[in-house]
Parts: structure tokens; C-alpha cells; sequence
């Protein structure tokens, strides 16, 4: 399975999302090597990946977790248990992937 980790340039989330995504992969015995980042740069770029902020998790081409928001060059938030944060919380991260795998 191929991860990628969608960002805008600036986003104060990026380093430590592909952190991470790197850690939940690794708990869940996953390659983290197959983790590449990429940088949506323009508004076609977003309406044509479906990215619906920064950061976004995705697992072979499949979106971790959907937003019904439209695509945008935007900052992202999850929520997280009690909260709305820049970042799901590990946890969060692991069963998306778990959900993922199920669906491969």
C-alpha cells in the first residue's frame, strides 16, 4: 500500500503530520518508506485531487478522512476527542489506516 501526505507550502502541520503518519505506519507494522509528501499548489491542483485542507492522509489514493467541505488551499482540522486540533490524534490515524487496509 502507497501513503502519501497532502500539504500546502507554509503549513505549520506538515512536519509534524509526516511525523505522525510515520509513527502510526510503523505501529501498525507498515513500511514507512512508502510515505512520499505532496505539495498542493494551486486551486486546480486542489478541485482536482479532492483536497479538502492541509494536511491530508491519504492510503492508495483513498482519502483517510472525508470532508464534505470543497477542495481548498486550506489549513485542515480534525477533531479529536473533545476538541478540534491541526492533527487526528494517533489513534485516530491508526484506525483510519486499519479501515483502509480492510478496503484494499
Amino acid at each position: 500500500m502507497d501513503y502519501e501526505l497532502r500539504t500546502i507550502p507554509g503549513c505549520p502541520n506538515s512536519g509534524p503530520a509526516l511525523e505522525l503518519f510515520r509513527q502510526a505506519l510503523a505501529a501498525e507494522g507498515k513500511d514507512i518508506r512508502r510515505v512520499t509528501v505532496r505539495e498542493v499548489t494551486s486551486e486546480d491542483e486542489a478541485e482536482a485531487l479532492r483536497f479538502h485542507g492541509s494536511p491530508s492522509f491519504i492510503a492508495d489514493g483513498r482519502v483517510l478522512f472525508p470532508s464534505e467541505s470543497a477542495p481548498a488551499l486550506s489549513c485542515r482540522v480534525y477533531r479529536s476527542e473533545d476538541r478540534m486540533a491541526g492533527l487526528p490524534s494517533a489513534e485516530l490515524l491508526r484506525t483510519a489506516m486499519r479501515g483502509a487496509d480492510t478496503q484494499a
